[in-house]
């Protein structure tokens, strides 16, 4: 089977992967997502059979991280044909992730593949373009790295690297909840990481257990950019996001939603409450959420030690930095 070769790692308009022409259009308010009320998952178009061979301990055998991720973040033309690819890492409504690895020099990623025909068909190509534009200028180790993008006639690849325990919402739902220290060490490493976005002016807007991966050595790696933005001094009207770590501001009527990099901020302390509780602090029926959100309505569980509610409380009232947050928790 021959490949499309144009789609190259580096390119003006990441849109011009999708169609020739340029669409601007963003996911409708409606389809902010409660987690009990995803939409569901659709099947993706199957990698093609010649390169859908299974390789058992394929994570083994990619050589040093470091060395390898300067090989590939080079300008180069990448293709489909360079990968071998493994396992399946996972499936969402518009595509699926396989573990890769790259035949020439045995570097291990994933490769995210997305069909052009579902993202046109959903509008959702404004999500494609942030998460390609923002997650490839990124450089973090508690941010999930993009080191490249090609296409062929169907679809669009993005080459990722790859976090070896997998998904920490997973890992939650296991354990039940965590212990304040394993929640502390996290809520460091996540402090760490979206002060150094916020510095750079961009907003992830969709911070929550699902989009945080772990790597190979426990560090976090905070994932899935499609929602971020840039920003300057303008603050944001955007409803956009999952409903249980929305802050009060976005729970204002249509028209009078105004936020800025702070919502990452109140999802932080919402994520600290549902790291030490097992479960969002704000979960009920939707409009019963929503209430509840606006008046910042959070009681926390009597287990919870003093030192923990009082974080959870400064984060959420945003009396606390990013600084302080790391110099708190260590």
């Amino acid at each position: 089977m021959t490949h499309d070769q144009g789609g190259q790692g580096n390119i003006k308009d990441p849109l011009d992967i999708l169609s020739g022409n340029v669409i601007t259009s963003t996911v409708p308010v409606s389809q902010v997502a409660k987690r009990e009320a995803k939409s569901p998952n659709t099947e993706s178009e199957p990698l093609p059979s010649d390169y859908s061979e299974t390789f058992n301990k394929l994570s083994s055998r990619g050589r040093n991280s470091i060395s390898i991720a300067v090989e590939l973040a080079d300008p180069k033309i990448f293709h489909l044909g360079m990968f071998n690819i493994g396992r399946p890492l996972g499936k969402g409504t518009f595509g699926r992730v396989y573990l890769a690895r790259e035949r020439t020099n045995g570097f291990i990623c994933a490769l995210k593949v997305l069909n052009k025909k579902d993202l046109q068909g959903s509008r959702i190509q404004e999500q494609v373009r942030r998460e390609i534009e923002i997650q490839t200028s990124i450089r973090h180790p508690n941010i999930l790295r993009l080191y490249g993008h090609f296409h062929d006639s169907q679809r669009v690849f993005l080459i990722l690297e790859f976090a070896g325990k997998g998904q920490l919402y997973k890992q939650l739902r296991r354990e039940k909840r965590f212990s304040e220290h394993k929640t502390a060490r996290y809520i460091a490493q996540m402090a760490f990481a979206l002060s150094y976005l916020h510095q750079r002016q961009v907003i992830h807007r969709d911070i929550k257990p699902e989009n945080i991966l772990i790597g190979i050595h426990g560090e976090i790696k905070i994932s899935d950019f499609g929602w971020s933005v840039r920003v300057s001094t303008k603050r944001r009207s955007t409803l956009c996001g999952t409903l249980d770590y929305l802050p009060p501001e976005m729970m204002k009527p249509a028209g009078s939603v105004e936020y800025d990099e702070k919502v990452d901020l109140w999802s932080l302390g919402v994520l600290t409450y549902e790291f030490l509780v097992g479960s969002p602090p704000f979960e009920d029926t939707l409009e019963e959420t929503r209430t509840r959100i606006a008046r910042a309505d959070m009681k926390v569980p009597a287990y919870v030690s003093l030192e923990g509610k009082d974080f959870i409380e400064k984060v959420g009232k945003g009396l606390i930095n990013y600084p302080s947050i790391i110099a708190y928790v260590n």
